[in-house]
């Protein structure tokens, strides 16, 4: 078992980290007051799709690169250190959502117009309470023909990344009593959007609202599909997480280097110094846990939702705790809204809950520990 990049690994990264570091503009989004509207989604999504992002997890068979998850971390990593706003993240899901829980007929249809034309998607699982992985929804399904082809939907979808401008959705609703999964298209006149004030300003958020729009279903409920889903997810937050580690290890190392207080660069003391050495092991660490993780789902190991939930659990908090200690060492400048500090904060912040707490993923690992044979 190989742990290191191949050639090809290592070309994908330094190219995806040139083409971000060149295109990605944040400077909207440090006017105070600033909110997701300003975030560059459509320049940057445009670009993005020249270079074929959306065709990664594609299939060959469908007009896509059929390549892995090991790929698509190294692309989220970089995202990540760049906070690159544009729909991806959303488009991954919904994406992995249909490779996973759609039929033969539906991938054929939609995931060409993924591949080939960027089309945006947007999962929608989540209940009022924010637990994507819930049994429940607010979301109702009822057949609107005696066929049973097509469903009427009602109901919220809450806390929806990417949903804007999303043109299909992949939305959970409650079916005689199950939850199942419904390709629903988002341009139609039935469904709503809610704009969130989001706490992350790179993403944009919003709830779903469905009156009567129309359904299809997928044949694979959602309870069979949502591990499988739920690990990617996992796996995409913590490589996310692990570029954004880089990044403020980085611009943190290069601050206390210059700043100057009593004759010395901050940086010449030991309590930056250690400071700093936490950060170097969380971000070694998290970039571990992560590739591991990402190998068990590109081989669909028997570790895959081990590895997923622990590399999410770890990265979560060590970004969260690296962008606040990040921002103490940059004193009060670090604290204005013209320094990109707050935005790895919120980022930090909004990837720790998005689909559940650390301690959440923990719990998660203590259940397949005991259900696995020793």
């Amino acid at each position: 078992m190989n742990f290191s990049l191949s050639e090809d690994h290592i070309m994908l990264r330094d190219t995806t980290a040139d083409f971000l570091r060149d295109q990605v503009d944040l400077a909207p989004l440090l006017v105070p007051g600033s909110d997701a509207h300003q975030a560059p989604y459509e320049t940057l999504w445009s670009q993005i799709c020249e270079l074929g992002w959306p065709a990664m997890i594609v299939p060959p068979e469908h007009g896509g690169l059929g390549m892995t998850e090991i790929d698509v971390s190294i692309v989220l990593r970089e995202c990540g250190r760049t906070l690159a706003p544009s729909p991806f993240l959303g488009t991954l899901a919904g994406t992995w959502a249909l490779l996973i829980g759609g039929s033969q007929a539906q991938q054929s249809r939609w995931l060409p117009q993924v591949a080939e034309s960027g089309l945006r998607m947007a999962l929608a699982t989540a209940p009022a309470n924010g637990d994507a992985g819930a049994t429940t929804a607010d979301v109702v399904a009822s057949a609107q023909d005696d066929s049973g082809d097509t469903y009427r939907l009602s109901g919220t979808a809450h806390y929806v990344v990417d949903a804007p401008g999303a043109r299909l959705l992949v939305v959970a609703a409650m079916l005689e009593g199950q939850k199942r999964l419904f390709l629903v298209k988002g341009d139609q006149e039935a469904v709503h959007l809610e704009w969130l004030d989001w706490r992350d300003i790179t993403r944009q958020v919003a709830h779903v609202h469905c009156h009567e729009a129309k359904g299809e279903l997928m044949p694979v409920d959602c309870e069979a599909a949502w591990p499988a889903l739920r690990n990617r997810l996992h796996l995409a937050l913590a490589a996310e997480s692990a570029g954004g580690l880089q990044a403020v290890l980085e611009d943190t190392t290069n601050y206390v280097k210059e700043r100057v207080a009593f004759g010395r660069p901050i940086g010449a003391y030991q309590a930056i110094k250690h400071g700093l050495a936490d950060m170097l092991a969380q971000t070694e660490f998290t970039a571990t846990a992560v590739l591991y993780a990402a190998w068990a789902q590109s081989q669909d190991d028997r570790t895959a939702t081990l590895a997923a939930a622990m590399a999410q659990a770890y990265a979560s908090e060590a970004y969260r705790d690296a962008t606040h200690r990040s921002i103490q060492m940059f004193g009060a400048i670090g604290f204005t809204w013209e320094m990109k500090n707050h935005l790895y904060f919120k980022r930090a912040r909004a990837n720790a809950e998005l689909l559940g707490s650390a301690a959440e993923h923990r719990e998660l690992i203590a259940r397949v520990l005991e259900a696995t044979p020793h």
